[in-house]
């Protein structure tokens, strides 16, 4: 496997995505280069109170260890123990309109290795939409672009990797996913390495394509306090999952790694209500009614 051709693709996929979010905020990322004292490191591109997004992040990062982490060796116990070394590239951007989605992707490769044997390497990743005011057309747009940039690779793998995002990304304790999903992918690797590669790639490069419309599309709706407490109040699932769940999230304090970039992640403002429960028939209520269930979007017209 060619390592080196993963991490330089991550890198400038970094590099496009962060200019594209640029030119559509209208204000810079900072740059943060940073270094791991076990091995490794890596770039934090992140915006803060921009144009259009109250929070973003863009990182890439590479890191080296004398061993793998729990939360990276879950699904392959026998590989725990073992050295490493992973690359890869995590965003989420928290858009300050609240008609505008909250958004995650993530593309990822593992290698474990032992003396005297052939490393075991993987690939992971993903991307989800998490709304505050769902509008069918954009669910489905970004379902759509999602499938695409699988279709070349199998026809299985987008309903596969769409069932297991709404799985992976639901929050027990509520009883409710964290958004309208998208595709999630892990261990991948069965394809052979440059399959697998290739796919990763293009998942990668669809994010553009499934995220900016909708950006640009809500960016500039008119709001007032009640959606903006709405947002709040949502924003405070995304901070459960990412805290309780998220093996991202895990992998990263569990490996020594920077700890603001890690938490990046987490919305700026954030509300908690006791009990609180949406007026029947308003637009909140929607959210919960028409668009945080389990929904083939690419059927719905």
């Amino acid at each position: 496997m060619d390592f080196e051709a993963v991490k330089d693709y991550f890198a400038d996929l970094q590099s496009r995505i962060v200019e594209a979010l640029q030119m559509a905020d209208g204000q810079n990322f900072m740059h943060d280069s940073w270094q791991r004292p076990e091995g490794g490191g890596g770039v934090s591109c992140v915006i803060e109170e921009g144009g259009v997004l109250e929070r973003g992040g863009v990182n890439f990062s590479h890191v080296t260890g004398d061993r793998l982490p729990p939360s990276a060796s879950a699904g392959r116990p026998e590989l725990a123990g073992r050295s490493f070394e992973a690359a890869g590239l995590s965003l989420v951007l928290h858009p300050r309109n609240p008609y505008a989605p909250t958004v995650h992707m993530n593309v990822r490769c593992f290698m474990a290795k032992k003396a005297n044997e052939e490393p075991v390497w993987w690939f992971g990743g993903g991307m989800d939409l998490t709304p505050y005011y769902g509008y069918a057309e954009d669910a489905r747009h970004f379902h759509r672009t999602c499938q695409q940039a699988l279709a070349p690779y199998g026809e299985s793998l987008h309903p596969h990797f769409k069932q297991w995002c709404d799985d992976y990304f639901y929050l027990k304790h509520r009883k409710e996913p964290r958004g309208i999903g998208g595709i999630f992918f892990d261990d991948f690797h069965e394809p052979g390495f440059e399959q697998s590669f290739a796919m990763v790639k293009s998942v990668g490069d669809a994010f553009l394509h499934a995220y900016l419309p909708l950006l640009q599309r809500r960016k500039d709706c008119e709001y007032g306090e009640r959606e903006r407490d709405f947002q709040a109040y949502r924003r405070g699932r995304y901070v459960e999952f990412n805290l309780v769940y998220d093996r991202g999230t895990l992998f990263g304090l569990q490996s020594g790694g920077r700890t603001e970039s890690i938490l990046m992640s987490l919305p700026p403002i954030v509300k908690w209500r006791y009990d609180w429960q949406p007026e029947a028939g308003s637009e909140e209520a929607k959210l919960y009614t028409d668009f945080l269930i389990a929904k083939d979007w690419l059927a719905v017209p």
